[in-house]
């Protein structure tokens, strides 16, 4: 694999996830080059981590699409242009249609705030605290036509403590995030993950 695989970040807020692969990017040697960052909407800060990374960033405006077909073939489009051969979802709000999986086969990653399969979709940090379970984590996967569904690269614990709120366990899931989501993105970049049906198996370096 090439030492720059290219990638479209798509991203939905304040870009954490971004910015720990833009950060990561910088050091001697790294697998994978942030090529495109794509918001689904304006006036978010993950737009600006771009701008001061010296990144190309595009908005492909949800609110101005007629469908999820037509938003996701507008997404797939600029990451094409840019010279993208995977798609990394960080903190995007929006499920991508059948045609995106078509484009980039085994080449869309997805990070989610619990232990997948538990507590899939939204507010998955609220739900873990609410239902008291005792550990909680991260899961990066593979993006399948299911939502927080696909095979299942990494997962990393998190303990959930007795006095956690939402915002103390989302804190501490997120410097795990920081941290794998990297990772795996060099991993894929570099052509260490292996898919045998729903199993990857990650050679890391």
């Amino acid at each position: 694999m090439t030492d720059h695989y290219p990638v479209a970040v798509l991203v939905s807020g304040n870009g954490s996830n971004l910015q720990a692969i833009l950060d990561a990017a910088e050091a001697p040697g790294y697998g994978a080059e942030v090529a495109v960052v794509i918001s689904d909407r304006p006036d978010v800060k993950a737009l600006d981590r771009a701008e001061a990374a010296g990144v190309p960033a595009a908005v492909v405006d949800w609110s101005m699409m007629s469908d999820r077909d037509t938003f996701t073939a507008a997404v797939c489009d600029v990451a094409e242009a840019h010279g993208a051969r995977a798609l990394v979802l960080a903190g995007f709000m929006r499920v991508l249609g059948p045609s995106a999986i078509a484009r980039f086969p085994d080449r869309i990653l997805n990070i989610h705030p619990a232990l997948l399969p538990s507590f899939p979709g939204l507010e998955a940090v609220g739900k873990a605290v609410a239902h008291g379970v005792k550990v909680s984590g991260v899961t990066v996967h593979f993006v399948d036509e299911e939502v927080d569904h696909g095979p299942i690269i990494a997962q990393e614990i998190v303990p959930v403590l007795p006095d956690d709120t939402e915002d103390t366990l989302h804190a501490r899931i997120q410097e795990i995030e920081h941290d794998v989501y990297p990772r795996v993105l060099d991993a894929l970049a570099r052509g260490r993950l292996r898919i045998d049906g729903r199993v990857v198996r990650w050679e890391e370096a």
